[in-house]
């Protein structure tokens, strides 16, 4: 009478081992598929850097590229940063009325427009525009054997494709961010001496107060990361692409996806590194 209770605890025992397989196989495979994906990404970069050599393939098409994803993305770029200084403007009159004096307004509106909003939010802008362009644009490429063809006829599909496009966008994004700035500071100005009753003098007071120029340096370095980030996110989306158009679909969205939440973890690095007095 006991074998089958010992049965009975053996296939107890062999569903939980079943049932663990099964929550534990998943972490596992997303994990070696995460890792895959990282060694295939640092090839990809290394082809990149290599791609680099080949400057007459790459250079005639850089001006190109760089009027594409730079020139054709400042109206988008300027809109945004024009109402994010309203909005700045507004909203620190708002938070200092009977507190602090209020050509603090210039203050906030400038230290925020160059250290962190005019950077991030223009890469989060522009990730979508950019970033989405380019992976829409290789992958289809990809999935319709143009990439292919192009090994045929014996150009680098890197040096052709991806080189112009991550050179023109790590060299255009710093330019975009200057416009922003310069049109968010200005658009804040516009908000203060219409609607807060604040003259020129008092809000250039405020925006001279605590304004250093490493500033400006520190928003040069984050954007030119972003650029580098955004452009070489969205290659490598499209050149891996794969599975018709749905394929370049998917690869359309982790291009913003990814390139947007690398935006924000290198923005927290750069502060740290940067913006850290220890």
């Amino acid at each position: 009478m006991a074998a089958p209770a010992r049965d009975g605890i053996a296939h107890s025992g062999e569903r939980r081992r079943l049932r663990w397989a099964r929550r534990v196989f998943p972490v596992g495979s997303t994990t070696l598929d995460s890792l895959a994906g990282l060694g295939r990404f640092g090839n990809f970069l290394a082809e990149t850097a290599r791609g680099l050599t080949d400057i007459p393939t790459w250079g005639p098409l850089l001006i190109l590229q760089m009027r594409r994803l730079g020139v054709d993305s400042l109206p988008i770029a300027l809109f945004l940063a024009g109402f994010t200084g309203i909005v700045l403007a507004l909203q620190a009159s708002y938070t200092f009325t009977g507190a602090i004096p209020l050509y603090f307004v210039g203050t906030l509106v400038g230290k925020t427009m160059i250290l962190e909003l005019g950077p991030v939010l223009t890469g989060l802008a522009l990730s979508g525009r950019v970033g989405a362009n380019i992976a829409a644009q290789l992958g289809t490429m990809r999935v319709s054997e143009q990439i292919d063809a192009l090994e045929t006829l014996a150009y680098n599909p890197i040096s052709y494709l991806v080189v112009p496009r991550v050179l023109a966008g790590t060299l255009m994004f710093p330019v975009i961010v200057i416009f922003s700035n310069a049109i968010g500071i200005v658009a804040g100005w516009i908000t203060a001496i219409n609607l807060l009753d604040m003259s020129t003098q008092e809000f250039v007071r405020g925006l001279r107060l605590f304004f250093m120029p490493f500033d400006l340096t520190y928003s040069l370095i984050k954007t030119t990361s972003f650029g580098f980030l955004v452009t070489i996110v969205g290659c490598f989306q499209g050149f891996t692409t794969e599975g018709g158009a749905e394929g370049v679909g998917t690869a359309t969205t982790r291009a913003v996806v990814i390139s947007s939440m690398l935006i924000l973890v290198f923005d927290a690095i750069w502060a740290m590194v940067l913006l850290n007095p220890q």
